[in-house]
């Protein structure tokens, strides 16, 4: 299979110029590692892996001899495994000028990131790449940054095709795990299967201390069928026959792999009565559809809860283009107790983007009138609009746009 150029690697080569050490964190198989071979690619780097039993041994007895063995500049993979190389790196950095000595990766589990982030404080930066997107897929670098402008808008659909129904829900039921790319119907099943019981199972297994693997599957088969809702600990309870605390506990360790992604409530104090409770989305919608036995993508596209998948869907490719792009940004969603609730809002550069999704192609343009929630405010609003499958930029008003969601 060709390489595909990732979105992140920009970013990535901008700040391995600049910091002696960087961690690309993400859900395992979301293709850290490959991307990270390929950048080293003619350099003299070299590369070990702590998933290696001796060099995982070898790293936490004795992290002086390690890298007397595996010399910097290097590429050390799943790096979670042996946190006793932090202080030793920590070390190195301080004595070295040279700038991209350690490239690391590893799955952003709590207590490794808390470890990490106290003892290499400004000397590493952390980069978070999660599966494919669709632009990656079509392999479509935007060279504007989006701001949800008419002109930007216009300028991005001449580098992309059509927004088309059948496309993006193929997008969504496939995903973005590299090695499910272009796989037919029985490849992708046994590769989501096995990735749920190898993986998976594992991992939460080491992270989580989970051992009752038939109740977190059940637990994995409910957040799944709950997606693009707010989290209800007591229906993933109830379901996986398990507490409240542990359903929370357990939706941590999920968050923390990077297989759930919890899209934080608006908060503001020029509101009151706003929601506390997240939103819950799948990092990767493949393994979302696989989990709730959608079997083709056009069952899904026609099936009751194709509407949340695209929520979904568009709410991660929001996600990837902000921790890929240059400027960073706060996504959360708006709800009160009068249930008013705006989908998405962004808050960049101190300004507000509000924006509805909507899988129809001509969806109603009242749908901004919530916006007005923002305006009462007095808050600084930016554009917005309705993100949905309309094949190409319609303005609303003078701040709002269709947006199609080919265009994020």
């Amino acid at each position: 299979m060709a390489y595909i150029t990732r979105e992140i690697e920009r970013k990535f080569e901008k700040m391995n110029g600049f910091f002696k050490a960087i961690l690309v964190t993400g859900a395992r198989q979301v293709g850290k590692t490959t991307m990270m071979k390929h950048l080293a690619e003619g350099t003299n780097r070299t590369y070990v892996t702590l998933d290696n039993a001796r060099a995982r041994e070898l790293a936490k007895n004795d992290p002086v001899l390690f890298f007397q063995t595996y010399k910097p500049p290097i590429l050390i993979d799943e790096v979670q495994k042996a946190p006793e190389l932090f202080e030793q790196i920590k070390i190195m950095c301080d004595e070295s000028e040279e700038t991209g000595l350690f490239w690391l990766t590893g799955s952003q589990q709590y207590k490794m990131m808390k470890s990490i982030r106290e003892t290499l404080a400004g000397r590493l930066c952390i980069l978070e790449l999660y599966s494919l997107s669709q632009r990656e897929k079509s392999n479509v670098l935007f060279d504007t940054e989006l701001d949800f402008s008419l002109e930007t808008l216009q300028s991005r659909q001449k580098q992309t095709p059509k927004n088309d129904v059948t496309a993006v829900f193929g997008h969504i039921w496939e995903g973005g795990m590299p090695q499910v790319y272009g796989v037919d119907d029985e490849m992708r099943s046994e590769y989501f299967n096995s990735y749920i019981e190898t993986y998976l199972m594992r991992d939460i297994t080491e992270a989580g201390g989970i051992s009752d693997t038939v109740k977190f599957r059940k637990f994995l088969e409910t957040a799944a069928a709950l997606v693009s809702e707010q989290v209800n600990y007591a229906n993933l309870a109830e379901a996986a026959e398990i507490s409240q605390p542990t359903a929370k506990s357990w939706l941590k360790t999920l968050e923390g792999l990077g297989i759930v992604y919890l899209l934080k409530p608006y908060s503001n104090n020029a509101f009151t009565r706003l929601t506390k409770t997240p939103k819950l989305y799948f990092c990767d919608t493949g393994l979302c559809a696989y989990l709730s036995m959608w079997l083709t993508p056009e069952t899904l596209m026609k099936g009751a809860v194709s509407g949340h998948f695209y929520e979904n869907y568009v709410v991660m490719e929001l996600v990837k283009n902000y921790a890929y792009g240059k400027s960073k940004a706060n996504i959360t969603y708006y709800r009160d107790s009068n249930a008013k609730e705006i989908d998405i809002i962004i808050e960049e550069n101190n300004m507000i983007h509000p924006l509805e999704i909507k899988k129809s192609a001509n969806p109603n343009n009242r749908e901004i009138k919530k916006y007005e929630v923002i305006d009462k405010a007095n808050l600084n609003r930016g554009n917005g609009g309705i993100i949905c499958m309309c094949e190409e930029p319609i303005p609303i008003d003078k701040n709002n746009c269709l947006i199609p969601s080919s265009l994020i």
